[in-house]
C-alpha cells in the first residue's frame, strides 16, 4: 500500500462520500473508486458499505482508518521537519496539549520556563476539550500533553505530575454553596452535568460512578466543553465535578467551588507517543518534572 492511499482513506471516512472526498483530494472519482477498491483488494477485507447516500465504515474499515490517520500523521511530522529546517525555523515545535485547567499552574510555569531556556523552539499551546488529549497525540495535533486520568495509554510514555483534590461546583444561591465541604451522599440527589465526548470509563470516573453505596449519579444535562459545563450549573440545570483547580482558573460570581470530600484526587500525566520521543520532549519532560519537585 501507498501513503497515497491512506490519505484517500481518511478523506472518504471524513467526508462519507467518494464524490467529496474526490473533491477534497483534487482527483476524478472513478480513480479514488479504483483505489478503494485496489486497497480492499490488498488487504483482503471491506473497509466501506456503499449506499445510495454515501460510504460507512465497516467494523473493519473504522479500525483501518484509525491506523491509517496515525500513519498519516507520522508521514505529515516526517515532511513538517524537513520543512522547518529548509525554512530556518531551527528543525524544532513542540505542541503541548492540555485541556480545561491542564495541570492548573504546572502547565504555564513549565510552558514558560521550557521558552526560556530554549528560545529556538516554538512553543504552541493546544487546548483540547473532554479526554481528547490522548487522540490529540496518536492524530498528531499534539506532540506532548497534560492528560486527565483515567485514559488509555496504550502506545504511550507517561509519568504522573500532578494530584490534586476535586470540588463541585453550585450555582449561587444552591443551599450547599455556602458548605466548606460537601460529600458524595449531600449531592446524591443533585443532577450532575456530563459528557458523551469522552470515553465512558473517563465519565464514570468522574461521575464516581458507582457510588460507593452502589448507587448511580443523577444524571443531568451534558455538555460539550468546560464553558457549556459551567453554563448549565450557573443556570441552575446541574452541578458538576472538577479538579481544584478550576475552581481558581474559572472564577464566576455565578458559580460557587465547594470541596469535595470523599472523592478520589485527580491525577494528572504529562504523556506523549512511545515511538514518538524526540529530544525536545525530552528536555520538556525534564523541565515539568524539575517544577513539579519529582525525583528521577
Amino acid at each position: 500500500m501507498e501513503l497515497r492511499q491512506l490519505r484517500y482513506l481518511v478523506a472518504i471516512a471524513e467526508t462519507g462520500n467518494l464524490g467529496r472526498a474526490a473533491e477534497a483530494l483534487h482527483v476524478s472519482q472513478p480513480t479514488l473508486s479504483y483505489a478503494l477498491k485496489s486497497l480492499e483488494s490488498e488487504l483482503k477485507v471491506r473497509l466501506f458499505d456503499r449506499h445510495p447516500g454515501g460510504v460507512t465504515a465497516t467494523d473493519a474499515g473504522t479500525d483501518v482508518v484509525a491506523a491509517a490517520r496515525r500513519a498519516v500523521a507520522q508521514a505529515d511530522r516526517v515532511r513538517e521537519a524537513a520543512d522547518r529546517h529548509r525554512q530556518g525555523l531551527g528543525g524544532r515545535l513542540l505542541r503541548i496539549g492540555f485541556e480545561a485547567s491542564g495541570a492548573g499552574e504546572l502547565t504555564t510555569r513549565a510552558r514558560a520556563e521550557f521558552a526560556r531556556r530554549h528560545p529556538e523552539v516554538r512553543v504552541e499551546p493546544r487546548r483540547f476539550d473532554w479526554g481528547a488529549e490522548v487522540a490529540a497525540l496518536h492524530d498528531g495535533r499534539a506532540d506532548v500533553a497534560f492528560i486527565w486520568l483515567p485514559a488509555d495509554l496504550t502506545d504511550l510514555r507517561t509519568s504522573i505530575v500532578r494530584v490534586e483534590p476535586r470540588v463541585a461546583g453550585f450555582p449561587v444561591g444552591h443551599p450547599l454553596a455556602t458548605r466548606d465541604h460537601v460529600t458524595l451522599d449531600d449531592v446524591r440527589d443533585e443532577p450532575l452535568t456530563w459528557t458523551e465526548k469522552a470515553p465512558r470509563a473517563w465519565v464514570d470516573w468522574w461521575a464516581v460512578n458507582p457510588r460507593p453505596d452502589g448507587s448511580s449519579p443523577r444524571w443531568g444535562p451534558t455538555n460539550d466543553n468546560v464553558e457549556e459545563m459551567l453554563e448549565l450549573v450557573a443556570a441552575g440545570e446541574a452541578i458538576c465535578f472538577a479538579p481544584a483547580s478550576m475552581s481558581r482558573y474559572y472564577v464566576r460570581p455565578d458559580i460557587c467551588w465547594v470541596a469535595l470530600a470523599d472523592a478520589e484526587p485527580m491525577r494528572v500525566a504529562l504523556a506523549w507517543l512511545k515511538d514518538g520521543e524526540t529530544a525536545t520532549i525530552r528536555e520538556f519532560s525534564r523541565t515539568v518534572r524539575e517544577i513539579a519537585g519529582i525525583v528521577a
